[in-house]
């Protein structure tokens, strides 16, 4: 019965063979890298499986989306370890596993499905790429092994991680990942050369804060066909165009976001349709050591002043000092104020009810102390003994006070600049709310300081103007966008001025 089996699914398949396509590997087949047509097409041609081009005379065994503009890539099986443009090829063998050699015949990627019965290597409708027995069981299958991408119907389970790639157009394994961690709930982490820390949910609340529950007997979540993503952590969310017929997918991006896009069929473009992280910044280690995450108003990276960036074009090795790092003596030290900055993590010590001057003792006295941050208002300080996850927002109630020698000539902060973008992500654009209300209020303290009456008329008129143009769901960013052409951006001096001549008119 079993040889009976065998000869009608090779029957088959080779009927399937002569079509134009097929979504059939059968035993003792292959497919060649050189080859453009050895591909495997689901049958309702939304996949394609096959060599995928990741650099010059570099390729990895894929699977992508058949229509997306960039053939949008949602698993790889040699992610790390590309193969040969020449003489590569993929090979279900007779004894059942489905091996990757390179040019010189060398295995780079196999199936752990060795001395079992698999017949076929199927791709799914679904995006699943499976190894079956002759009796259409599944014995292997790509969904259970994912990348940095989670597609409709795949479960994620406490085993699985979604890993993103190291940067725009690379494919190699980056440094941010979502898992279900210990405590059974879902995160997000960045696990970087240097650190690694957790950054999503809010690591400064708690389960419940977050709406989540570690009282739970099983890690599993899944996102089903009309958009809606759900977890055993209590974690749910839907996609903004919810309903059926939608291509979508769940992928880690490589700025530490994560986010579920939308196929426009039309364009053939991606369109996000959730994001965990409203505020890039929020994603720790997206700047490296030292480095700070600030909105001008996109999110960009940024060195405080005494540092520099230690490699332009990686990021992630973030910012090093000018300076020599020694324990040097009161007279030779200085504290260097970064209004509404702040470095998550890595406290050396914290104290309520402190002075600031006892602060900066705290930190002055103690050679590993890098910086300390104060917060006036609640008489909170924090001394550090290294600065990750560096983040400017108006929304921070307090100023991180770098530790310099004093000799080191440095600029005013609002040298915070940024010198490279980190949030743009191919097919999608990030909306943020809280950059443009920080250069909304920039502006707005240039205005009060000493702009001159007819300025402040023209920003009122345009102003007013706009809002009747738009209605009152005109938007501070609208505001932004169409005034702010019309004056000059102010340093940080010349606010901090500004300020102070303002408060004493009050």
């Amino acid at each position: 019965m079993r040889c009976f089996l065998r000869f009608l699914s090779s029957v088959l398949f080779l009927s399937f063979a002569t079509s134009a396509t097929s979504n059939f590997l059968q035993r003792e087949s292959s497919l060649s890298v050189e080859t453009d047509s050895d591909l495997l097409t689901s049958p309702d041609k939304t996949f394609t499986c096959g060599f995928y081009e990741v650099g010059e005379n570099a390729y990895c065994f894929s699977i992508w989306f058949t229509n997306s503009k960039n053939r949008t890539v949602v698993w790889m099986a040699n992610q790390d370890k590309p193969v040969n443009g020449r003489g590569s090829r993929i090979s279900l063998r007779r004894d059942g596993a489905m091996v990757l050699t390179d040019v010189d015949g060398s295995t780079v990627w196999q199936t752990n499905t060795t001395a079992t019965d698999v017949q076929t290597a199927e791709l799914l409708d679904s995006g699943n790429l499976a190894l079956k027995d002759p009796y259409g069981k599944i014995l292997w299958q790509s969904f259970d092994f994912p990348t940095d991408t989670l597609l409709p119907n795949q479960p994620f389970t406490k085993n699985k991680k979604l890993v993103s790639t190291l940067g725009r157009g690379s494919y190699d394994s980056g440094y941010f990942s979502l898992y279900f961690d210990n405590d059974n709930a879902l995160r997000l982490m960045y696990d970087g050369p240097d650190i690694s820390s957790l950054y999503w949910p809010d690591p400064g609340s708690s389960m419940y804060q977050n709406g989540r529950t570690n009282y739970n007997s099983s890690r599993i979540a899944v996102l089903d066909e009309m958009g809606t993503f759900s977890s055993s952590d209590r974690f749910l969310f839907s996609a903004a165009d919810m309903g059926p017929g939608v291509k979508r997918r769940l992928t880690m991006d490589y700025d530490g976001n994560l986010r579920l896009y939308s196929l426009n069929n039309l364009s053939g473009l991606w369109e996000t349709s959730w994001a965990a992280l409203t505020e890039p910044c929020r994603v720790h280690g997206i700047c490296g050591r030292n480095g700070i995450c600030v909105y001008t108003p996109q999110a960009q990276c940024s060195c405080p002043p005494g540092y520099e960036v230690t490699d332009p074009s990686n990021w992630n090795k973030g910012c090093k000092p000018k300076f020599n790092q020694t324990c040097s003596q009161a007279n030779e030290t200085k504290f260097l104020e970064l209004p509404n900055v702040d470095f998550y993590g890595y406290d050396l010590n914290y104290s309520s009810e402190s002075s600031f001057n006892d602060c900066r003792k705290l930190c002055l006295e103690d050679c590993r102390c890098e910086a300390f941050s104060y917060r006036l208002t609640e008489r909170v300080c924090l001394t550090k003994n290294a600065l990750f996850n560096g983040i400017r927002t108006p929304s921070f109630p307090g100023s991180i006070y770098l530790k310099l020698p004093a000799s080191l000539e440095t600029t005013e902060p609002n040298s915070l600049n940024g010198t490279n973008p980190i949030c743009g992500i191919r097919g999608s654009e990030i909306v943020t709310g809280s950059p443009s209300m920080y250069i909304f209020t920039v502006y707005l303290y240039s205005f009060v300081s000493a702009i001159g009456a007819v300025e402040v008329l023209i920003f009122v008129l345009g102003w007013w103007f706009l809002f009747r143009g738009h209605g009152v769901s005109a938007s501070v960013e609208d505001g932004y966008r169409a005034l702010s052409s019309q004056f000059r951006k102010f340093s940080y001096a010349e606010l901090r001025k500004a300020t102070k001549k303002f408060n004493t008119m009050l």
